[in-house]
């Protein structure tokens, strides 16, 4: 009964850490904040109840970034920018909307459920690096 107990704490924890950040973390970030708290967590198991989460539609998948799928606990709509140099990802403004998704649905006869954004490019951190080089 405890081993269950740990499991639903870790799943919970799991959970919050990607909610809790706006860093649009990795598997192995959400591992790496965790592990001193949960020394038996495997990063398996974050994998896994990262995918069941996401298949869940509790969180959302950005993607690969800079080879590490990426995530966002905030579901609502939003767009996001990805820097090209650093992997930084940002939630930003757009204006895309829920109107996009019901066009896009009768012109071409699907049922889009949502549209994702991503814009790229170079962050404003290693922007200013470049330019103090």
């Amino acid at each position: 009964m405890e081993r269950r107990q740990n499991f639903s704490r870790k799943r919970e924890a799991i959970l919050q850490t990607v909610r809790g950040t706006t860093e649009h973390p990795s598997a192995e970030w959400v591992y790496h904040q965790l592990k001193a708290a949960y020394p038996d967590l495997s990063l398996g198991t974050v994998y896994r109840n990262l995918s069941q989460f996401k298949n869940d539609g509790v969180i959302i998948s950005l993607g690969t970034v800079n080879g590490q799928e990426r995530f966002d606990g905030a579901t609502h709509p939003h767009s996001h920018f990805v820097c090209e140099r650093c992997g930084r990802v940002l939630d930003v403004e757009s204006t895309f909307s829920s109107e996009a998704c019901s066009r896009i649905s009768q012109r071409y006869g699907v049922l889009a459920e949502r549209c994702d954004v991503i814009y790229r490019g170079i962050c404003a951190s290693c922007k200013n690096e470049n330019e103090n080089r």
